[in-house]
């Protein structure tokens, strides 16, 4: 059995707390946060604190805390004999500090609030210094997870910032979506099998061959009447930035 310290009290600490709670080879021992009220949602099955000064003895320590608080949480491990892994795509093994066993748990997936995710189809990217560290972030991964990757720093900054331009900036484009769906009276819900279509040509088109629309077109008549239509400023420059992205993308003269 693998015991747990999880350090954080955001989605990815409380994501990765509910799907090794009860798993029989994981025992999460302690949960820690500075955030009394957050670590109210742990506290009726394991043991929490505020004070980093009693973090007790575990097989890995994982710190799920926001990518500028690692180095600093980091240091209150100092002289631990555990595993030290953080949870962040974009932060260096190497913000872990001097470490003789640092290591990264990084699970590849957008967590929210009060949305469960199903853990087998998430992405674990793994990355140890030592063989025997790897094998133990390895064994951790595959009891909730079907899909383990190690990868190194540099690898795991370039998909974080891949996928902040899956993830992240489409999601925006829903919300502007949604708002223009608002101000007509429309439901956002109308959009769904369109959203859902487009995600589901992943599995069989590559993404610049799925590519449609006006811009790919160069239909000039229906993206400046899209233009006239916005009365935000930032939106149209979101919207004349990205038609002039796939544009020159797909070889038409501006």
């Amino acid at each position: 059995m693998i015991s747990i310290v999880i350090l954080g009290t955001g989605n990815v600490a409380k994501h990765l707390f509910d799907v090794f709670w009860g798993n029989k080879e994981i025992n999460v021992l302690q949960v820690l946060g500075r955030n009394k009220h957050k670590l109210s949602y742990f506290k009726d099955k394991v043991d929490t604190s505020t004070d980093f000064s009693k973090i007790l003895d575990a097989d890995i320590f994982l710190i799920a805390v926001s990518d500028d608080s690692v180095a600093e949480v980091a240091q209150f491990l100092n002289g631990k004999n555990g595993l030290v892994a953080h949870t962040s795509g974009s932060v260096p093994i190497a913000a872990l500090g001097n470490k003789s066993r640092r290591g990264v748990f990084y699970p590849l997936q957008s967590f929210s609030e009060g949305k469960p995710i199903d853990f087998k189809t998430v992405p674990i990217c793994i990355e140890a210094e030592n063989e025997v560290d790897l094998k133990q972030l390895q064994k951790l991964a595959q009891q909730v997870s079907l899909q383990i990757h190690e990868i190194s720093s540099e690898q795991r900054k370039s998909i974080h910032l891949a996928a902040v331009f899956a993830n992240n900036f489409t999601n925006h484009l829903f919300t502007i979506a949604s708002e223009i769906c608002a101000d007509n009276d429309l439901p956002f819900s109308i959009l769904t099998p369109l959203i859902k279509e487009t995600v589901e040509k992943m599995g069989c088109l590559a993404p610049f061959d799925a590519q449609t629309g006006p811009a790919k077109r160069n239909d000039i008549r229906t993206m400046e009447s899209h233009l006239n239509q916005l009365k935000n400023k930032n939106y149209q420059d979101i919207y004349s930035l990205l038609s002039k992205s796939i544009k020159e993308k797909y070889g038409q003269k501006l």
